[in-house]
């Protein structure tokens, strides 16, 4: 028997391989299926299960591509009604992989469909759960994702109890409890930075297994401290349910170079966004007019979802020499399937046609200080969270997520500097009011970080309760 974690830091998402006697499944694959096929070609495996633990809403799966690709079997919970072939199992039932079996344990809560797979060895004892959004390591799932119910989050966090009480919890403190995401995840409010444990010290750290707790205790601390989830969410579950496009025609759309006058003809006939993915630093240094920066080198692909409010936006891109397809791949794992092709040559090439080229205002934690002390304006893009954590006095939250929706609360006549906790929030912040034509927008370097060592007056610390 052979498990292994896949797990991808942008997304904080973990995906499985689980393989026995030349047989394999995979556990909520993202959107590219390569490397899965890749992995069981090289063990001399068979992928016969794509095993989806519910619709997720925070990417898009590669379930059909690889069942496609494969003949694999999609294998969804309980209630589940895909549109799509696919095998909705029973509670309880056992499908046979090698000489291990997997259980499935109907898990509703996070959404109704929602499924634990339980691992059960050649010896037949009970190995491991992969628990995809219904127990992460010291969270649980959010009960607010669900699309289309007439259920409450207080109905959804009512079934989630049930759900780890009935199924999770009886299990023996020895199985390990492989989640589907991990710290940075927005499907939880505060999970831990570990992607692997067991179930015996999740009971006792975790705060949702307490044994003593009611119900009504439950619900209410799951339901608390919740902020509305990103925009694309609800968009991702209805195509994981529905359907898409395949990657290799995404692929084949979107990693094509054009050159300075194509790449203004695509824009102009397209209506399309221009998204800088470069790093911030080569971006501060020029870039094209009414660009939006989103760096690759970042959680790029859920700032995309957060703040491009349409996936069906036509989209051309410059990046780093090398990252084109992975740019292209990175969208679509957030349903952004329309991009339409790059800046060959880059931002060298625009200015040597004689396009007009634009930088980015910046200053350093200490300039801002006297700065500041003149009255300057302060935003600070970090989520209210941080901000109340520990914040700069004076300064006003205008958290990044909500940026689209709060902009027009926002004086165009007023010159701002903006900060986030290092940098990357704040430069896409800048970017956007930039874009706009409105805004005189200047950014300072290094975030919180750099302005908590001045002498700028803060609020006392107080420790986060909530990571979104």
């Amino acid at each position: 028997m052979k498990i292994e974690q896949i797990y991808t830091q942008c997304l904080a998402e973990a995906a499985y391989y689980i393989e026995s006697n030349g047989e394999a499944a995979i556990v909520d694959p993202l959107r590219e299926v390569e490397p899965y096929i890749e992995m069981a070609k090289q063990n001399g495996a068979t992928i016969k299960y794509v095993l989806e633990t519910h619709f997720h809403a925070d990417f898009v799966s590669g379930h059909l591509d690889l069942a496609k690709k494969t003949g694999a079997t999609i294998v969804y919970g309980p209630t589940a009604q895909p549109n799509f072939k696919a095998h909705v199992v029973k509670d309880g039932e056992v499908l046979q992989l090698g000489n291990v079996k997997i259980k499935v344990l109907h898990t509703p809560g996070h959404t109704m469909e929602s499924s634990t797979f339980l691992l059960i060895d050649e010896a037949g004892k009970e190995h491991s759960i992969f628990t995809g959004d219904t127990l992460f390591l010291g969270d649980v799932g959010r009960p607010d994702l669900a699309v289309k119910t007439d259920l409450s989050r207080e109905d959804l966090a009512a079934h989630l109890f049930d759900s780890l009480r009935n199924k999770i919890m009886p299990l023996a403190d020895d199985v390990i409890v492989y989640p589907g995401h991990g710290q940075g995840s927005a499907c939880g409010k505060n999970m831990s930075s570990d992607t692997v444990d067991t179930l015996g010290n999740q009971k006792k750290f975790n705060y949702a297994l307490r044994a003593d707790m009611t119900k009504e205790e439950f619900v209410q601390e799951v339901t608390s401290d919740l902020v509305a989830p990103p925009q694309y969410f609800p968009k991702n579950a209805v195509m994981n349910k529905m359907g898409y496009e395949s990657i290799d025609q995404i692929l084949e759309q979107g990693v094509i170079g054009l050159d300075v006058k194509e790449f203004k003809q695509v824009v102009r006939k397209n209506k399309a966004l221009i998204l800088d993915t470069r790093p911030k630093e080569q971006f501060a240094e020029g870039f094209i007019p009414n660009s939006i920066f989103i760096g690759i080198d970042d959680t790029f692909a859920p700032w995309v979802g957060a703040l491009i409010t349409d996936l069906n936006t036509p989209i051309v891109f410059l990046a780093e020499e090398g990252k084109e397809e992975e740019v292209v791949v990175r969208l679509s794992r957030v349903g952004y399937d329309n991009a339409l092709g790059f800046l060959k040559g880059g931002i060298k090439a625009w200015r040597n046609a004689g396009e007009e080229v634009q930088r980015v205002e910046q200053v350093t934690a200490e300039e801002f200080v006297s700065i500041f002390e003149n009255g300057a304006n302060l935003l600070d893009v970090r989520k209210e969270s941080e901000f109340e954590s520990q914040h700069i006095r004076g300064a006003t939250n205008f958290p990044l997520d909500f940026i689209n929706t709060n902009l027009k609360n926002l004086d165009s006549q007023s010159k701002w500097y903006i900060h986030c906790a290092g940098g990357y929030r704040s430069m896409i912040a800048t970017s956007i009011l930039l874009s706009s034509g409105y805004y005189n927008a200047v950014n300072i370097k290094g975030g919180f970080k750099a302005l908590k060592e001045t002498a700028l007056p803060m609020t006392e610390f107080q420790e986060q309760i909530t990571m979104l």
